[in-house]
């Protein structure tokens, strides 16, 4: 359930009706700040940089990898 409310005096007011007892514990979930459009746009740009360096592939030569995993292990 969300319930808009509004901050004042140290108190939550819901701004419509709620139907919830008396003295309910709830949780309030605050939404985080929202970022600025810059910050967006170049994380945005960081994915796409990624993507396209994951989207390639590359020949090891080995057909089957799975054959040498415990090489490395510790």
């Amino acid at each position: 359930m969300t319930i808009r409310a509004i901050y004042e005096n140290g108190v939550f007011r819901p701004l419509n009706p709620v139907n919830l007892p008396e003295k309910a514990e709830v949780d309030i979930l605050l939404p985080q700040e929202q970022e600025d459009e810059a910050e967006l746009a170049r994380r945005e740009e960081g994915r796409k940089a990624i993507m396209e360096i994951l989207s390639h592939r590359f020949r090891s030569g080995q057909t089957d990898l799975a054959a040498r995993h415990n090489e490395h292990q510790p």
